[in-house]
Order: C-alpha cells, then sequence, then structure tokens
C-alpha cells in the first residue's frame, strides 16, 4: 500500500498564470509561499516556495478569482518529473499536483468566488453560531466525547471532537 498525499496553506507568490493545453486542457501554474514552523539558527522564519499545478475548471477558478498575495489551502499529490533542458541536462522537477483549492482570504472589492471556497449549509452555519465552536474538518471519523460539554467549552481545542489537543509542546513536526 502506498499514500501520496499532501495539504498546504499559503500565500501566492505572484498572479496566477492559465494556459491551454494543445487538446483544450486549462492548466494553471502558481507558487506557494509557506512559512516553517521553527525558526533557523539566526532566529529567522524561513519560508518553502512550492510549485503547484491545476487543471480543468479548477484551474480556471484559480486564475480567475486568486492573485499574489492571496492565502490559500491546496490539497493533492507530490509528483515527481523529468525533462531535457535546451542544453541536452536532465532537470528534476517537484510540484504539486492539485486537486482541490481553498480560498481562504476574505473577499474584497467583488473578487473571489463561492464556487471554490468551502461553503456551510444554513442549517450547519446556525449550528456553528449556536454553539461558538468550529465544526469538525469534513469526513471526520470522531464523534463527541460524553463526558464534557457539548462544544467544549472550558475544554483544551479538540476536546470535544474526541481527543485532546496539546498545543504547547516542543515537538518539531
Amino acid at each position: 500500500m502506498s499514500l501520496n498525499r499532501v495539504i498546504l496553506i499559503g500565500r501566492l507568490t505572484k498572479d496566477p498564470e492559465l494556459r491551454y493545453s494543445p487538446s483544450g486542457v486549462a492548466v494553471t501554474n502558481f507558487t506557494l509561499a509557506v512559512d516553517r514552523k521553527f525558526k533557523n539558527a539566526q532566529g529567522e522564519k524561513e519560508t518553502d516556495f512550492i510549485p503547484c499545478v491545476s487543471f480543468k475548471q479548477l484551474a480556471e477558478l484559480i486564475a480567475e478569482y486568486q492573485s499574489k498575495g492571496k492565502l490559500v489551502s491546496v490539497e493533492g499529490r507530490i509528483q515527481v518529473r523529468t525533462y531535457d533542458d535546451k542544453e541536452g541536462q536532465k532537470r528534476w522537477v517537484t510540484e504539486i499536483m492539485v486537486e482541490d483549492c481553498h480560498f481562504l482570504s476574505p473577499k474584497d472589492g467583488g473578487t473571489g468566488s463561492g464556487q471554490a471556497q468551502t461553503q456551510q449549509p444554513p442549517a450547519q452555519q446556525q449550528r456553528q453560531s449556536q454553539q461558538g465552536s468550529m465544526p469538525p474538518p469534513p469526513g471526520y471519523q470522531g464523534a463527541p466525547r460524553a463526558d464534557g460539554p457539548p462544544n467544549g467549552q472550558g475544554k483544551p481545542p479538540g476536546y470535544s471532537f474526541g481527543h485532546e489537543v496539546n498545543l504547547d509542546d516542543d515537538i518539531p513536526f
């Protein structure tokens, strides 16, 4: 069994580049700037610049509604490929093949689209506002703990979803 799955949250380093393949498939290339959690030896935060590629309707949506500096979440897989450059040298490329994207920056001046953003049904929005806590992520299989308040008030984050989370640990991963 093997698994190739990646989830990233970062900011676009420049406007996405939309092009069409010879067969008419939309392809968008963009780079995400993703901050590392820990500082380097000089006490500075480091950032990874990760190339991403999306296809078809998702590519068109990203190109139309995203721009430099916008915060996005992408989900996909890592792909490594090779090609020969103009001088005949073999080049390696590692990139994220984007299968899903959520626009995390707020809409401004009419930009942004509800089509690619995560939308909640009205009933779920109402429950969330009544509970005062975030809903579990999509596909979460846990159940709320029976021994605590229904919304986890006064408990650590994640408590109401079946587990406790310690955000103050020093584990570097």
